[in-house]
């Protein structure tokens, strides 16, 4: 049984049956004859104990449960890059014989250089390969060298995602022979990284996306590699146990993506470390445990010089409960997508259309939220609702009808840093419109429009009393009854005082009044 371990066991990656794990222990155990491997498994449920039997310290595990020991004949090592090809895009059959013979009646002709033949077509087939997948393949070594340039020389994306893979030093005898790899997936393989810089090579010289995931890489590991990534673009490293990151220093200046989800910071305080990203447009950050955000460099009103990229910003499942942190988001110059569901701060507001008009009107230049789209009249209508939501708050805080007297005190701007913005925009909210906001009955609901059809004047206008919550499709039912239109599509806006003039049409029927900011009093403007 000894000769079934391999020489160099100690450390390497095995897999019994659908189980992986690593090798820490090789030999005997007493009482019993022959050697034994002691592996720790990924998944500890497999394991019995932590290394220790009868009394005695084999290995170390890092769970109680994780390790146990087996016979090296049910382990196995893995094979080689190029026979996990083969074996997956079914090119290493074995020949019977039979291949290469012909019949002729009762004649029999064996057909001399045919296995030549077969063998030159399946290399022709394995460098046509761009896009390789040897997913669960137990790979675990390069094989011989310059073997997969020969054959496989036409490569450019490569997922080696949970295989035997021990050591970073695989990876880059395997990438060695690449020389046009772009994407590399080299996830769930727990392996060695260096642990000191390394002399920089031209292997990755052209790899623009790679993924770490569940790997064990540390950020320090990632910058002692990151020299050898000079192209690099999206970088995913989710579910590494990353507590702590350091400043890049000269490496990762290509970086466009980075995934840090599943990783538990110590703080929020940590993503000032990669801030100055040049390039970086997104940032995934899903169930990292942070609790806020806090840009320092600049106040509220102005933008940060941190991430002067990022465009696409994911904060799902965290434990952000400030509102204050949503304000810091509308400091990112180039902020417009965020996701941010599953925060404490979310559960402050019970109306999930409530809830979105408060992020939409807090952050001004955003375009997606939670992966949808904000058009322009939504926008409008957070933002008109916000001043008018707070009105009462900033007359409280100092707020003023006089631009000479308008100063809200301190607590107020922080809690509401665009709030004068928003005054400049749409004007200060008047009396009246704070006065209306009222407990939410039925009655406070109804709104007193006036309903005009400005190119059929034959119409006269008509006063109606309308719910706010009213869909804009049932209000187009109730006009076709009310006005005895014929069949016709009709074409519905409105007109405001405090626009001036202008028109703002009501063109998704989905949509409640409420959601345009329809006011007592206004104008609603039918066409067909």
């Amino acid at each position: 049984m000894a000769a079934l371990a391999p020489p160099d066991a100690l450390g390497r990656r095995v897999v019994c049956g659908t189980e992986y794990g690593t090798v820490r222990y090789v030999g005997s155990v007493p009482p019993t004859a022959g050697i034994w491997l002691g592996v720790e498994w990924d998944d500890p449920q497999r394991g019995k104990h932590n290394g220790t039997y009868e009394g005695t310290q084999y290995f170390k595990c890092w769970h109680p449960t994780g390790g146990s020991f087996i016979r090296p004949n049910k382990a196995s090592f893995g094979v080689d890059f190029l026979t996990a090809v083969k074996d997956r895009y079914r090119m290493n059959n074995e020949q019977d014989g039979t291949e290469n013979v012909l019949v002729f009646g009762k004649k029999t002709v064996e057909l001399v250089g045919m296995d030549s033949i077969v063998e030159q077509q399946r290399q022709v087939q394995l460098n046509q390969l761009v896009d390789i997948s040897v997913r669960e393949c137990a790979v675990s070594h390069a094989g011989q060298k310059e073997e997969i340039g020969r054959t496989c020389a036409n490569i450019q994306h490569i997922d080696l995602s949970k295989n035997l893979i021990s050591s970073w030093e695989t990876v880059t005898a395997i990438a060695y022979q690449v020389q046009k790899l772009e994407t590399l997936n080299i996830s769930e393989n727990r392996m060695k990284f260096p642990s000191t810089s390394a002399s920089v090579s031209n292997v990755f010289s052209k790899l623009r996306i790679l993924a770490l995931n569940h790997t064990g890489i540390t950020w320090t590991e990632v910058l002692l590699c990151a020299p050898g990534w000079p192209a690099l673009e999206e970088l995913y490293l989710t579910s590494n146990n990353i507590t702590v990151l350091e400043r890049p220093g000269d490496v990762l200046q290509t970086l466009k993506l980075l995934d840090l989800s599943d990783n538990p910071f110590l703080d929020g305080n940590q993503l000032h470390r990669i801030a100055h990203l040049p390039r970086l447009e997104q940032l995934i950050l899903r169930n990292t445990g942070i609790s806020s955000i806090h840009f320092p460099d600049t106040g509220f009103g102005y933008k940060t010089k941190m991430f002067p990229s990022l465009k696409r910003l994911a904060i799902n499942d965290n434990k952000i409960s400030q509102w204050s942190s949503i304000n810091e988001l509308d400091k990112l110059p180039s902020l417009r997508s965020l996701q941010c569901h599953n925060n404490p701060f979310m559960d402050t507001e019970k109306n999930p259309a409530t809830l979105r008009q408060l992020i939409i009107a807090k952050i001004s230049q955003l375009e997606v939220l939670n992966k949808s789209e904000i058009l322009p009249a939504e926008r409008k209508g957070a933002e008109l609702d916000y001043r008018k939501i707070f009105g009462n708050d900033w007359l409280a805080a100092g707020g003023n009808w006089n631009p000479e007297k308008n100063k809200p005190s301190e607590d107020f701007l922080a809690a509401h840093p665009r709030y004068l913005s928003l005054c400049l925009k749409y004007g200060v909210p008047e009396e009246g419109e704070l006065k209306g906001r009222q407990p939410l009955t039925l009655k406070n609901q109804l709104l007193t429009l006036t309903i005009k059809c400005p190119e059929n004047p034959e119409q006269k206008p008509v006063e109606k009393k309308l719910p706010e919550s009213m869909t804009v499709q049932r209000v187009k039912g109730l006009l076709y009854r009310i006005l005895k239109i014929p069949g016709s599509e009709l074409r519905l806006s409105y007109q405001s005082s405090k626009l001036e003039g202008k028109e703002v049409e009501l063109d998704n029927d989905l949509k409640p009044l409420q959601f345009y900011s329809i006011e007592n009093g206004d104008c609603v403007l039918v066409r067909w």
